[in-house]
C-alpha cells in the first residue's frame, strides 16, 4: 500500500449532517477532508433536497393503481405517489410473489422532503420479499420514497449453526429467506433521496450494468449476517456519493469480479456497522482461483464514524483502488483504517476525531 501522510493545522470545524449530529467534514490549509454536502441539498437527502418530484403523469395511492399505471407508463413519465400513501406488499408478494416492475425510462416517485413529507411508505412484511422494485429497461430513477423490507435484523445465531462448528454451511444458510430492495440488470438506475432499510441481501444490488447513481439516500438497517449491504454491486459500474449509512453489515460491497466498479465519494457512515464498512470481495472470496478484487475503485471524501474498519479491498484490483480524502474519525492511522493489498493507495486522509498529523 502506498501511504502518504498529511499535516493537518488550520483546523476548521465546518457544517453538520443533521442525521450524523456532528461535523461530516473537515477544512485542512484550504483542502476538504470528509464528506460535504453539495447544491443539491443535505448528504442523506430529505429537507433541503433540490430535485423533489412533487406531482407526476400518474398519481397514485394505492397498489392496485400502483400497478396499473406501472403498466401503462411510457419512458419520461413519472409515477407519483403521495406523501401520505403506505401501500402494504405483503400479502401480494407472498402469495403472487409480486415485484414492482418499473420500465424503461420511468420514475417512480415520492416527496420526501417536501413541506415536511416523509415520503410515502413501500413496505413488505413478507420474509420471503426477493425484490421489491426491479427495473426491467435502463434510465429508470427511483426518489423521495421509504422503502421498507422485512428484516432488519442480524440473526447471528442463524449463521452460527450454519458456520459454526458442526454447521452445514450454505446449504443451511440459505434456507432462510433473503431480499432485495431495489435491483436492475440494466443501465442507468437512479436512486436518491430515498430511505430504505430492512433487506437482508441489499437495499440496492445493482446485477450488471453502467452508471448507475445511487445518492442522497438513508440507507441502514441492511444487516442480516453474512450478507447485508447497502449497496452491492455483482458485475455492475456505479457512483455512490451523498449517502448517510448506518446498521448495516457493508454499506457497500461488491462481488470483485472483472468489470466491479464503484466510485464512493462525499458519503456518512454513522456509528454502527457489523463488519467493515466498505468492501470489494477478492478471488478467494469466490473460489475462482484469481485473487481480482474488481477492476477500479476510488473512495474519497467519506466520513467514517462506525469504529470497525472502514475499508477492505479483499484482493488485487485489475486496475486500481484510491483511497484519499476520507475522514476517518475512529481511526488513527492508515493501518487501523484501511486493509488492501496490491493496487491499493492509501493517500492524503484525516485521522482521529480531532485530525493531527499521523507519525
Amino acid at each position: 500500500m502506498g501511504v502518504r501522510f498529511v499535516a493537518l493545522v488550520s483546523l476548521f470545524v465546518l457544517p453538520y449532517c443533521a442525521m450524523a449530529g456532528e461535523p461530516t467534514w473537515q477544512e485542512i490549509d484550504g483542502v476538504v477532508y470528509g464528506a460535504k454536502p453539495d447544491g443539491r441539498g443535505p448528504i442523506g437527502g430529505g429537507e433541503g433536497y433540490a430535485n423533489v418530484v412533487a406531482k407526476g403523469d400518474f398519481t397514485v395511492k394505492d397498489l392496485d393503481s400502483l400497478l396499473d399505471a406501472l403498466s401503462r407508463a411510457k419512458t419520461g413519465q413519472v409515477m407519483f405517489i403521495p406523501g401520505e400513501a403506505e401501500i402494504d406488499l405483503t400479502a401480494r408478494i407472498y402469495v403472487e410473489q409480486l415485484v414492482l416492475e418499473v420500465p424503461e425510462g420511468v420514475t417512480l416517485a415520492g416527496d420526501r422532503g417536501h413541506d415536511g413529507s416523509s415520503g410515502a411508505l413501500l413496505t413488505s412484511d413478507a420474509l420471503k420479499t426477493p425484490v421489491m422494485i426491479r427495473a426491467t429497461g435502463p434510465n429508470v430513477r427511483v426518489t423521495g420514497l421509504r422503502i421498507r423490507g422485512p428484516n432488519p435484523k442480524r440473526y447471528l445465531d442463524h449463521h452460527h449453526r450454519a458456520f459454526g462448528p458442526g454447521g452445514d454451511g450454505h446449504a443451511y444458510y440459505y434456507k432462510f429467506p433473503t431480499q432485495d430492495g431495489i435491483s436492475t440488470a440494466y443501465d442507468g438506475l437512479e436512486v436518491d433521496n430515498c430511505d430504505i432499510s430492512g433487506f437482508g441481501h441489499a437495499a440496492v444490488y445493482l446485477t450488471r450494468g453502467e452508471r448507475h447513481h445511487i445518492h442522497h439516500n438513508f440507507i441502514h438497517h441492511c444487516q442480516y449476517n453474512g450478507l447485508g449491504y447497502g449497496v452491492c454491486h455483482n458485475t455492475a459500474a456505479s457512483l455512490i456519493e451523498l449517502n448517510v449509512f448506518d446498521w448495516n453489515r457493508h454499506s457497500i460491497a461488491g462481488t470483485g469480479r472483472p468489470g466491479c466498479t464503484y466510485v464512493a465519494r462525499h458519503n456518512v457512515e454513522l456509528g454502527t456497522s457489523l463488519s467493515h464498512c466498505f468492501d470489494m470481495h477478492g478471488g478467494r472470496d469466490r473460489e475462482d482461483g484469481t485473487d481480482v478484487a474488481g477492476t477500479s475503485i476510488e473512495i474519497h471524501n467519506n466520513t467514517f464514524r462506525a469504529p470497525q474498519t472502514p475499508v477492505v479491498i479483499r484482493g488485487v484490483p485489475q486496475e486500481k483502488c484510491d483511497v484519499h480524502h476520507n475522514w476517518f474519525a475512529e481511526h488513527g492511522a492508515p493501518e487501523t483504517a484501511v486493509r488492501a493489498s496490491a493496487r491499493t493507495n492509501v493517500f492524503d486522509n484525516a485521522y482521529g476525531p480531532e485530525p493531527k498529523a499521523a507519525k
